[in-house]
């Protein structure tokens, strides 16, 4: 506590007994926090219970924010009620403060007014803590402060109107009453646990003692502690270290008989540290938690830190179904709500929506309305689509029925109480919070949900009319502002933040994250009151040396605080040395193996530890059933992809092929895979009206124009039939141009060939090898008339890059046109053969042919064999040779299929693995000597990429 002040101090020990004698006593006991309330309370029911006493008169304990509050409630009811002003909620502040900034000249100029106005509520309440607004109008200062201190005016204005008055304001607020009667002031007031006592906090005090109250500082017991400093490698290392040492504290306590233990872990960056703290600990403390087939673990700590409530599942949902029901929605959100248990039918249909939900995903825009996507549902479930998933009627029902309550209810502008009901109604109609029973934490979370919305109802009181948009805004800023930590079961490990610490007594004590740049904290003055004012008032945050001065206090804390207490710290921070805080610094160091930790196993080693593995190798699936006996084989949907994949890694098409293995679609307003599509309907649509090399000759150049725009529409709505959503608007438009742009400068290298006539425009053809059956599109196959016999070329139009090299060797990476030279061509009835094979890379800057031809000179920019760079390109002396060497692959993939062959076998380790979907499924990274080879693989994939 501040020195400034000379109440007599009672100790912990002495404070329950005297609590013990029930409110005859009239002893009234106030903490900085609820947690120290809660923890003088345990102390004291431990102390009772150790009495042999069953039930005993529950002491007054409770924060000194609480107790401020009380009085107020005294005074509502009493006759002072007429000179009280109305106490605002926290939103009806925050909405305060955000109209006089957007109202003020300088609120124009902001980015976000709602943050301007949190920064000065956090202002208001230092400056009358640390009663600084005497000095505040007079003293110099910059822009800042000048403009917080003409808002801070304009606030004080309003609420003095209207007689309302913030929680920041209540000591001035009942200070003045505090001798009326009518506000019940106990006998004593002692203040537990206080570091510091603020200007405003002991100027109330005073004013109670005047007021016949006696007051006294309550301090923790002195324990004799056996205090070690620890240094680790990294802060993961010390939340690992501060987990096995918490459960071998505990254990040791539960052999001794020694229960209940309390150990306390305090992290002074708690905010930063708080994900990596509770998966450390939980891996210790319940490393099967998760696991299929156990049970939900309690788990023994406790993480004092609130989140925010918009972060928990339950109350996300209710703004997902807000932001579905207000227009414009990203298609994400409704992926999330639709996979939800919080809305009518999540359980009892949630297998059926994950698959609707995969569907969607291949044919929604990233951006989305309401109409818009049961529009999408619809067409995915009809009973004529062939991919349909299955229906999900109840939730169809759901979103029909939140359409018609959207249309209905969120027109125009209404008063906050107004929106609030409409609010609850929307989350009625889709059936919120689902149909299963809430656990503990989900039904806290409902009812903190209910109480925001019932804040937000109660700004009728300071804010007027609004529009659904800004009160869906309103709301979501309140579900991001409020704090929420549901209650649970007293647990022993407390993980604590400093401020929360203060009076915290253990029986073990570990400090955390002690380097220099943490401890003593760094100063942090608000940058609406000048900085110079805080220093003179003495505020922590502005100075280095007030912060000083209160961390040596609370260091001094911490090593009274328990009777065994370890400080450790960081060495190193990525590539940074990190120094230990020079608070702790004349500390020993001790060794972490000193203190006997055992090394906890994570639940997974334990699992290999004591299994009996037996490894079998199986890379051999069942057999493919024999049909499609008309081609002569087994036949595939997969189409030539099969092949592919086949030759990448025999694993990967037998999952994707026969287990129908996939991973989920990106969610994309036009892909790259969409614009391939577009490209190929595009120059399709053109080759069909124009048919030869001579008749593009020939045609005019308005002519040209105009079949490309027909051809561009053409492909574009096509599309469109499977993409409704895509191309809306304006961007239809764009990407017609850039077709019709794409389409002259392709046409352009198609004048500069040797004269062709189109044989075959996707076509569709059954191919078979190897005892396989595919279905196989081919793009294109031109009839060259200048080749010295006659011949054909086949064609495949490539948007990306573009390699005749990927189509030799073995186990080939682009077997897609070798399939058609030997297949499909064949198929086609060509009398001299296929020719040449080439990629038509239709790409904006780098337009051209790339392939391989019998001879020279058959199509600008195909070569023969014998002039090929790739190194495969050696295998083969002749055109004749390499349609031979194309065979003879197909073969085999085709027979490695039909046969089972499914090794997880990469082409080339892990390049061919970087874009793979399936790790998970075939647990490549579990395979002794992949994860060295890694590294050389991705370096090759990225020099490929770059190439």
């Amino acid at each position: 506590m501040s020195s400034a002040q000379t109440y007599p101090e009672i100790r912990r020990h002495e404070l329950i007994a005297r609590l013990a004698q029930g409110a005859a006593a009239g002893i009234c006991v106030v903490t900085p926090n609820q947690r120290l309330s809660g923890a003088l309370g345990a102390a004291f029911a431990a102390a009772q219970a150790a009495r042999g006493l069953a039930a005993w008169e529950a002491p007054d304990i409770l924060p000194f924010s609480a107790f401020l509050e009380r009085l107020y409630q005294d005074g509502l009811y009493s006759d002072l009620a007429t000179q009280l002003p109305l106490l605002l909620t926290a939103i009806q502040e925050q909405a305060i403060w955000e109209a006089v900034v957007a109202g003020s000249e300088s609120g124009s100029t902001l980015l976000s007014v709602a943050s301007a106005a949190t920064l000065a509520r956090e202002a208001w309440a230092l400056s009358h803590a640390w009663r600084l607004f005497p000095g505040l109008r007079d003293f110099f200062g910059n822009d800042d402060t000048r403009v917080f201190a003409d808002w801070a005016w304009r606030y004080e204005g309003i609420t003095a109107r209207h007689r309302q008055s913030e929680r920041a304001r209540l000591p001035e607020v009942i200070g003045p009453h505090l001798q009326s009667s009518a506000l019940r002031k106990p006998t004593i007031l002692v203040a537990y646990g206080f570091d510091i006592l603020t200007p405003q906090q002991q100027f109330f005090l005073d004013a109670l003692g005047r007021a016949g109250v006696k007051l006294c500082c309550g301090v923790p017991d002195a324990h004799a502690a056996s205090v070690r400093r620890i240094a680790c490698a990294a802060a993961k290392d010390e939340y690992r270290a501060a987990a096995n040492w918490a459960r071998a504290r505990l254990e040791e306590a539960s052999r001794a008989n020694r229960l209940p233990c309390r150990i306390g872990i305090v992290v002074p960056d708690l905010a930063s540290a708080r994900e990596g703290i509770r998966r450390a600990f939980t891996q210790v403390m319940a490393p099967a938690r998760g696991f299929p087939g156990t049970a939900p673990a309690i788990l023994p700590f406790n993480i004092s830190l609130g989140t925010p409530l918009a972060a928990y599942p339950l109350a996300r949902a209710a703004s997902l179904i807000f932001d579905l029901a207000a227009g414009e929605f990203e298609f994400t959100a409704a992926s999330r709500l639709l996979r939800s248990p919080f809305i009518a039918g999540g359980d009892s249909e949630s297998a059926a929506r994950a698959g609707l939900d995969a569907a969607l995903r291949r044919n929604c825009a990233p951006r989305t309305t309401l109409e818009r996507l049961r529009r999408a549902i619809a067409r995915n479930t009809a009973p004529e689509n062939p991919r349909r998933a299955r229906p999900c009627p109840r939730l169809a029902q759901g979103l029909s029925a939140l359409a018609v309550a959207a249309k209905e209810q969120l027109s125009g502008s209404r008063r906050p109480g107004a929106w609030a009901r409409a609010m609850l109604g929307l989350l009625e109609t889709l059936g919120f919070p689902g149909e299963r029973a809430l656990d503990s934490i989900e039904y806290q979370t409902l009812q903190k949900l209910h109480e925001t919305i019932a804040d937000f109802a109660a700004l009728d009181r300071v804010a007027g009319r609004m529009r659904f948009a800004q009160a869906r805004a309103r709301l979501a800023q309140a579900m991001g502002d409020a704090l929420f930590q549901p209650e649970a079961a007293a647990v022993p490990v407390q993980i604590l933040g400093v401020l929360e610490s203060a009076g915290m007594e253990f029986d073990h004590l570990w400090v955390m994250g002690l380097a220099e740049e943490a401890w003593p904290m760094p100063p942090g003055p608000n940058p609406f009151v000048p900085v110079a004012l805080q220093k003179r008032a003495g505020v922590p945050e502005a100075s280095a040396a007030a912060s000083l001065d209160l961390d040596r206090r609370i260091t001094r804390g911490w090593l009274a605080a328990a009777g065994e207490v370890v400080l450790s710290h960081p060495l190193r921070e990525d590539d940074r040395e990190l120094p230990v805080s020079p608070l702790i610094r004349e500390i020993d160091l001790t060794a972490l193996e000193e203190l006997g930790l055992p090394a906890y196993e994570t639940a997974q080693a334990a699992i290999h530890a004591a299994a009996a593995l037996e490894r079998v190798a199986d890379g051999m699936a069942p057999a493919l059933p024999s049909g499609g006996a008309n081609v002569g084989g087994a036949t595939s949907a997969g189409g030539t992809a099969v092949f592919r994949d086949q030759a990448a890694c025999p694993f990967r098409a037998f999952a994707i092929h026969r287990l129908g293995a996939r991973g989920l679609d990106p969610v994309s307003s036009l892909g790259a895979s969409d614009r391939g599509t577009l490209v190929h309907a595009l120059l399709a649509e053109i080759w069909k009206e124009l048919k030869s090399s001579a008749t593009l000759a020939a045609l005019s150049e308005r002519d040209l124009q105009a079949l490309i725009g027909a051809a561009a529409d053409t492909a574009i709505n096509s599309l469109r039939w499977r993409r409704p959503d895509a191309l809306a608007g304006r961007l239809g438009q764009l990407e017609r141009e850039r077709l019709a742009r794409l389409a002259l400068e392709w046409l352009e290298v198609e004048r500069q060939r040797p004269p062709f006539e189109i044989a075959a425009i996707e076509t569709k053809q059954a191919i078979s090898f190897g005892g396989l059956t595919v279905n196989a599109r081919l793009d294109r196959m031109d009839r060259l008339l200048d080749a010295q016999q006659g011949g054909w070329a086949v064609l495949d139009y490539k948007t990306g890059r573009a390699d005749p090299g990927a189509w030799l060797g073995e186990r080939p990476d682009e077997p897609q046109l070798p399939l058609y030279a030997v297949g499909a061509a064949r198929s086609a009835g060509a009398p001299a053969g296929v020719v040449a094979l080439a990629f038509a890379q239709v790409r904006a800057g780098k337009m051209e042919f790339r392939g391989i031809g019998a001879a020279q000179n058959l199509i600008p920019g195909v070569a023969t064999i014998d002039a090929q760079r790739a190194r495969a390109a050696r295998l083969y002396t002749s055109w004749e040779e390499l349609l031979q060497g194309f065979r003879y692959e197909l073969e085999e993939l085709g027979r490695e299929f039909v046969s089972g062959e499914a090794r997880v076998a990469p082409k080339n380790g892990a390049a061919t693995c970087r874009y793979c979907e399936l790790h998970a499924l075939c647990r490549i990274s579990e395979r002794e000597g992949f994860a060295a080879a890694a590294d050389d693989g991705v370096e090759a994939a990225t020099a490929a990429d770059e190439a």
